[in-house]
């Protein structure tokens, strides 16, 4: 959303295209899940009454529009794209499966995985930790708001400490709010080291994962 307080920023959104191109032209394959709270929350609205279930079936829907952008930009920028839905809904885009994304993966297509787990409940975090167990992928990257992991907001609390490294382990124990405790879990059983970034940073992806950029790196290896 940009500078923006709610929607899609297309200049946010073409250069976060850009960002992932980069990473995608280095040779490396690419999966992205994409969250819906520039659009809608669901944990929000539900807790000013509206049935929890309902609310974030609502945000999945929102993860699909913003992941049909995505594809969109990504494909402008000459970089395949392939958008999967959780949920089914073959007029607008292809659901996803285990097998169709390992297949475009290897055909050299970003897979952008929408409609979190297709499950209410669950959050964008333990979405991104399943299809990075499922997939096979080597690291989990999460693109946030600030260049790493911090013992507490540093927006709000300038003593935060960053940490340049950490165990799941760790995180459990500290009760770090970098992902929800499933997802951390999740990615702990299958040994996948997260990496956290900066995403409003031009280029950060790619020096994150090069290591020129500053990132933070949970592992346990």
């Amino acid at each position: 959303m940009g500078e923006g307080a709610f929607g899609i920023d297309f200049a946010a959104l073409d250069r976060i295209a850009g960002d992932i191109a980069e990473v995608r032209d280095l040779g490396v394959d690419v999966a992205v899940v994409v969250g819906g709270g520039n659009l809608f929350r669901g944990v929000r609205t539900a807790a000013q009454g509206m049935d929890r279930a309902s609310a974030d079936q609502m945000g999945m829907l929102a993860t699909v529009m913003n992941g049909l952008a995505l594809a969109d930009a990504l494909e402008r920028r000459g970089a395949p794209a392939v958008a999967m839905s959780a949920i089914p809904m073959p007029t607008v885009c292809a659901a996803y499966t285990r097998r169709d994304a390992v297949a475009a993966l290897a055909a050299g297509s970003v897979v952008v995985s929408t409609a979190g787990t297709g499950n209410p409940f669950f959050t964008t975090d333990t979405a991104a930790a399943l299809r990075a167990a499922e997939l096979g992928c080597d690291l989990l990257a999460k693109g946030t708001q600030v260049d790493g992991v911090y013992s507490a907001d540093p927006k709000t609390d300038p003593s935060a400490t960053r940490f340049d490294r950490l165990s799941h382990d760790e995180v459990i124990a500290r009760d770090l709010k970098v992902m929800d405790m499933a997802a951390i879990a999740l990615t702990r059983e299958n040994r996948i080291p997260v990496m956290v970034f900066d995403l409003h940073e031009a280029g950060g992806f790619a020096a994150a994962l090069t290591g020129r950029g500053r990132s933070t790196t949970i592992t346990d290896q």
